[in-house]
């Protein structure tokens, strides 16, 4: 089978993921092979071949928004039919035996797994997934529309969930990528008032017209907001956000990467009770109750589309914010 291969990190811009022929996976015990046809493209995906997040398998085949339909199944796996569309996101496995996965937080688990990360994705035209960690999708939608609502609109449906936005509240949004173009689908039909924040113009304007009440740079002086997402990874914001929000707000941080963030200032920043929690992975129960909320929204998803062997190119274009919406690879039909 084709796969795309991560070997060595290096700038996005040297085309660090290399195209190679390897054996079609086997399913073993509780697993289900896919044939892959979509994969989302996601900074998750830049952090790794840049060297923000360590290695963890070499090589490796990186791709964990991935939409496939069941070839065939390993002993034990049930759920699914051969030929079903089936979703495999981030959090390929916990090991449902620690005190966090025992007090339900398997996203916290001891000794996870990620897909893309500790075994191999979606960028391949096979992939393994347990199929007690795959998903069904809402009818309806295609694979390249489905495979961003695999992390990008799971991860954001937790950060909104951790922001503790309240219905018809006031949600600032710091960056305005594939997470972010989900998410604010998700509040809006909550009932909130949202303001986005984002250098680029072009995801000014996709803001706007997925119904934010703004869309600028930075907010102004003296604006406030009952609590705030930072999809950006950048640390510079953390304080701009904290100041933003009002009395109790609380800022959630979703990426799995940030950059250092800067001194804060207790009476700016923190007074006020305010909180600043960050988002960790997601649990299986995040995924079902988002992917249902995406049929009753629906969501509709913006991607621009890329053919299996720009897969290098995609990341180049996520590092130079020039994908509006979300990056999804075209992996087979």
């Amino acid at each position: 089978m084709k796969a795309l291969l991560l070997e060595r990190q290096a700038p996005a811009e040297t085309a660090p993921l290399r195209k190679a022929e390897r054996p079609t996976p086997e399913p073993g015990p509780g697993e289900l092979l896919l044939r892959v046809l979509a994969c989302g493209v996601c900074r998750t995906d830049l952090h790794l071949a840049e060297g923000d997040l360590p290695l963890h398998l070499a090589p490796v085949v990186p791709g964990h928004q991935a939409v496939g339909r069941v070839e065939s199944a390993g002993p034990g796996a049930s759920g699914f039919a051969v030929g079903e569309l089936v979703g495999a996101a981030w959090l390929h496995a916990a090991c449902g035996a620690c005190r966090y996965c025992a007090r339900g937080d398997e996203n916290l688990c001891a000794s996870p797994l990620f897909t893309g990360w500790d075994v191999d994705g979606g960028c391949a035209q096979f992939m393994k997934v347990r199929a007690d960690f795959a998903y069904r999708l809402p009818a309806g939608l295609t694979p390249e529309a489905a495979a961003p609502l695999l992390c990008a609109g799971i991860i954001g449906y937790r950060a909104l969930r951790r922001s503790a936005v309240p219905r018809g509240g006031r949600l600032a949004i710091f960056g305005f990528g594939g997470s972010a173009h989900v998410a604010i689908q998700v509040a809006r039909h909550w009932g909130c008032e949202v303001h986005a924040f984002t250098r680029s113009p072009a995801h000014r304007r996709l803001a706007l017209e997925l119904g934010a009440a703004s869309a600028a740079a930075l907010p102004e002086d003296g604006s406030r907001f009952d609590a705030a997402v930072l999809f950006a990874p950048s640390g510079a914001l953390v304080p701009v956000a904290l100041e933003a929000l009002d009395k109790g707000g609380t800022l959630a941080v979703a990426g799995i990467h940030l950059s250092p963030i800067p001194s804060l200032d207790y009476r700016r920043h923190l007074f006020d009770e305010k909180r600043l929690v960050s988002v960790t992975a997601n649990t299986r129960e995040d995924g079902r109750r988002f992917l249902r909320l995406a049929a009753e929204i629906p969501i509709k998803t913006t991607v621009r589309l890329y053919e299996f062997e720009r897969a290098n190119e995609a990341l180049a274009d996520l590092k130079a914010d020039r994908v509006t919406g979300a990056a999804v690879l075209l992996v087979g039909a």
